[in-house]
C-alpha cells in the first residue's frame, strides 16, 4: 500500500458536476483531488457527446460537451485541483468523525475529511450492437460515440437506434456525410418530436434513407466496413453499402464498487437529503446523476446547484472551528483575489 495522499476532499468523478464542485469548494479554501475511471476529464460530456450541442446551461445559449468541459477546467484553474485519471475507487473506509481512507484499483491511498461522489450513473459503457461479428469492426468502423464529427466527413454512415442519440447524430452528421441510413426496428421513435420531424423531412426530400428493421450482418475485412444486411419486419433482406456504423442502444450503467461502500442505495442510485446532498454516511455526499431525492431532475445545471450546497456543509467538516461567512463573487474582494481577478 502506498503512502496516503492527504487532501480536504476527494471527488469521485471528473464530469461537469465534479469539476464545478472544485470551484465551489475552492471559494471556501477547501482543496480537492479528483479520481475518474475515464482517461480524461468531462465524464459523459467528453466520452459520449464531445461535439454535441448543449442548450440548457444558464447564460450560455449553446456549448458542446467538450466546450463545457474546457470552460469548467479554465474556471477551476485558480484552485489547482489534482486529477487521478484512469483509476477506479475500490474501497472507502471510515477512520474518523468524519475522516476517510480511500483506495483505488491502482493502489493509491487517500485520506480526507469529505468524500463527494459525482460519478454520474457509476461506470458506464454503451450496449454492444447485437450483430454477429461486430467486435471485429469496433473502434475502426463501428463507433458507440462520436469524438470528432469530421471523422465522418464524406462517409456512408449507418446509424442504428430510435432514441435521442440516434436522431441527434443523424441530424448533426447529415451535413458532413456522403449519405446517412437510419435503421430502427419500428417506425416509431423515442426521440424528441422535433428531431423526428426533421429526420422525416430529410427522408421525404430524398436526402437520407430510413429503413425499418434490424441489422443482421456486416461485410468487410480487417475491421473495414463495406456494407450491412438489414432484415425488414416482413423478413425481406436488403444489402446496403456503408463504411461507418453508429449503434445507439443506450448505456449499461454499473455501480461497480459503489455498492460495497456502506452507503444506502435505492434502485442503484444514492438517496440524499436536499439541504446539502449528504448520503446516509456523514461526510459522504453525492451530487449529479448518481443521487436521488424527491423532485430530482437529471440536468447538469441541477448538479451545479447540488455542488454549491454540498460545499457549504463540507466546510463544517473541513473547518469545524471556523465560522462560514457567506459571500458573493461579485462583491467580495477576498473571493475575487482567490480567483485572480481582484
Amino acid at each position: 500500500m502506498s503512502e496516503a495522499i492527504k487532501t480536504d476532499v476527494l471527488i469521485i468523478g471528473a464530469g461537469p458536476c465534479g469539476l464545478f464542485a472544485v470551484f465551489e469548494l475552492g471559494l471556501l479554501d477547501i482543496k480537492a483531488h479528483l479520481v475518474d475511471i475515464l482517461d480524461k476529464t468531462g465524464g459523459q460530456c467528453s466520452e459520449l457527446y464531445p461535439e454535441k450541442p448543449i442548450y440548457d446551461i444558464p447564460g450560455i445559449p449553446m456549448v458542446t460537451g467538450q466546450g463545457l468541459t474546457a470552460q469548467l477546467m479554465e474556471q477551476i484553474k485558480p484552485f489547482h485541483p489534482t486529477f487521478h485519471l484512469g483509476e477506479m475507487i475500490d474501497t472507502i473506509e471510515k477512520i474518523g468523525d468524519p475522516a476517510f481512507r480511500v483506495t483505488t484499483d491502482a493502489g493509491k491511498v487517500f485520506e480526507c475529511k469529505v468524500v463527494v461522489i459525482a460519478a454520474g450513473g457509476g461506470s458506464f459503457q454503451p450496449k454492444r450492437a447485437p450483430v454477429p461479428g461486430v467486435e471485429a469492426y469496433e473502434g475502426t468502423s463501428v463507433f458507440y460515440s462520436v469524438r470528432k464529427m469530421d471523422q465522418f466527413r464524406d462517409k456512408e454512415i449507418l446509424i442504428v437506434g430510435g432514441g435521442d442519440s440516434a436522431l441527434d447524430w443523424t441530424l448533426n452528421l447529415h451535413p458532413l456525410a456522403k449519405r446517412i441510413t437510419l435503421v430502427h426496428r419500428r417506425d416509431d421513435f423515442r426521440a424528441a418530436p422535433h428531431s423526428v420531424e426533421q429526420m422525416r423531412g430529410l427522408v421525404s426530400a430524398g436526402k437520407m434513407d430510413l429503413r425499418i428493421g434490424q441489422v443482421t450482418a456486416l461485410e468487410g475485412a480487417s475491421g473495414v466496413l463495406r456494407g450491412a444486411t438489414i432484415k425488414g419486419n416482413d423478413n425481406t433482406l436488403t444489402n446496403i453499402t456503408c463504411d461507418a456504423m453508429l449503434p445507439f442502444f443506450g448505456l449499461t450503467m454499473k455501480l461497480g464498487p459503489v455498492a460495497n461502500w456502506g452507503i444506502a442505495l435505492e434502485n442503484n442510485l444514492i438517496p440524499v437529503e436536499t439541504s446539502a446532498f449528504e448520503t446516509s454516511v456523514p461526510g459522504i455526499f453525492a451530487i449529479g446523476d448518481i443521487n436521488t431525492y424527491p423532485g430530482k431532475l437529471k440536468l447538469i445545471l441541477c448538479g451545479f446547484h447540488e455542488g454549491a450546497l454540498m460545499a457549504q456543509k463540507a466546510h463544517r467538516y473541513v473547518y469545524p472551528e471556523k465560522r462560514l461567512v457567506f459571500q458573493y463573487t461579485t462583491s467580495s474582494s477576498s473571493l475575487q483575489k482567490k480567483l485572480g481577478v481582484g
